[in-house]
């Protein structure tokens, strides 16, 4: 008899195992878009397949969660299982009684293999997360490299057909300038060459960001050509109140670059910072080296970038400046430099507060 009530009882704990087992399976595909949603389920179900589970006080901490279906009491004992997120402890699942309300209180054997497998379901289900976030990641970077792409071969095309025609235009405005001697005429046609100057100066970053222009590589010394350029922009920076601070690891180290269209690089994110930095912030400029590639960083203490336009700022046409102020192709410049020297630009947010750009460029080609 008593070996009956031992096999009724084993069996009655093993229903209530892959019960709580399939309820838990539920309330993960019910609430996969709601992480505490999801963690409150699963800390009742929990709590229903103990043996005392009207006593049960069941915690979940991951992260920054911590769900709990009570007060923890002051006099407890508990039973946990970790919670790991691709092989690396993140968290804990407990089950707590007071022992002051059940003096008797104890834990199953079976129990603790129950409370494992439950962490191992919501291990699972951070890891799904996790994997589907990277895959919602890589989905739009391959998205914004396909319309780049796109971009920059419209954009080659374009160029180039502009490129004989404005040739003709300043050309001829040159000639006709020449061969007039009327004071309205002569400023007509000078307005004329200024504007088909700028339209080409244009159509000449059009062909930097689709990677059309010729290259000139050949081994220079970075820190020189980042003197050079920073002394070109002091007074910018005089007149814009801002200063600058400028370290780099090796002075002596050398890159296989094209050294104008490295300065490009600089004058493009050196202004951009300028223009975004409040009068009295400061702009550091860093640059680290390894045995393959050198590492350029700008930090600017401006307001930063907007997260809903970071993955668009890369994109020619596109700009935050007021109309007349930016043609919107300098970032996109910069982009088509680094990329045609098969370097790599990223961005992200400044500590406190700003923007850091950082260019990774092989030290040879």
């Amino acid at each position: 008899m008593t070996n009956e009530i031992s096999i009724s009882k084993k069996l009655k704990e093993r229903v209530k195992e892959l019960s709580c087992l399939y309820e838990l399976s539920s309330a993960i595909r019910k609430h996969s878009n709601s992480i505490i949603e999801t963690l409150e389920e699963i800390c009742e179900i929990t709590k229903r397949a103990w043996l005392f589970p009207d006593h049960a006080i069941v915690q979940v901490e991951f992260e920054d969660y911590n769900i709990l279906t009570s007060a923890i009491p002051v006099n407890s004992i508990f039973q946990q299982s970790n919670i790991h997120l691709f092989n690396e402890n993140k968290g804990v699942i407990k089950v707590h009684y007071n022992t002051d309300e059940i003096s008797s209180a104890r834990f199953l054997e079976e129990e603790q293999k129950l409370l494992d497998k439950i962490a191992i379901e919501i291990s699972e289900f951070f890891e799904r997360r996790e994997i589907a976030k990277k895959e919602e990641m890589l989905r739009r970077s391959a998205e914004r490299n396909d319309r780049l792409s796109i971009l920059g071969e419209i954009t080659a095309g374009i160029a180039h057909e502009l490129n004989t025609p404005l040739g003709n235009i300043l050309g001829f405005a040159e000639l006709v300038k020449s061969n007039s001697e009327e004071v309205q005429t002569r400023k007509d046609i000078e307005k004329i060459i200024k504007a088909a100057i700028y339209s080409r100066e244009v159509v000449k970053k059009l062909m930097f960001f689709a990677c059309e222009m010729p290259q000139n590589r050949e081994f220079i010394k970075i820190k020189p050509a980042i003197d050079q350029a920073l002394a070109l922009l002091g007074p910018n920076f005089g007149k814009a109140g801002i200063d600058y601070h400028f370290q780099i690891d090796n002075p002596e180290l050398k890159a296989q670059i094209d050294g104008i269209q490295f300065t490009q690089v600089l004058f493009n994110l050196l202004i951009n910072a300028i223009y975004v930095s409040p009068k009295k912030s400061k702009i550091s400029i860093s640059v680290s080296g390894t045995k393959s590639h050198f590492q350029l960083e700008i930090k600017d203490e401006g307001p930063g970038i907007a997260t809903d336009i970071k993955s668009k700022i890369f994109e020619p046409f596109f700009s935050t400046k007021p109309v007349g102020e930016g043609s919107g192709l300098g970032l996109s410049v910069v982009h088509g430099i680094v990329k045609s020297h098969r370097g790599e630009i990223i961005t992200f947010d400044n500590n406190p507060k700003g923007t850091v750009f950082r260019v990774k460029l092989p030290l040879e080609s």
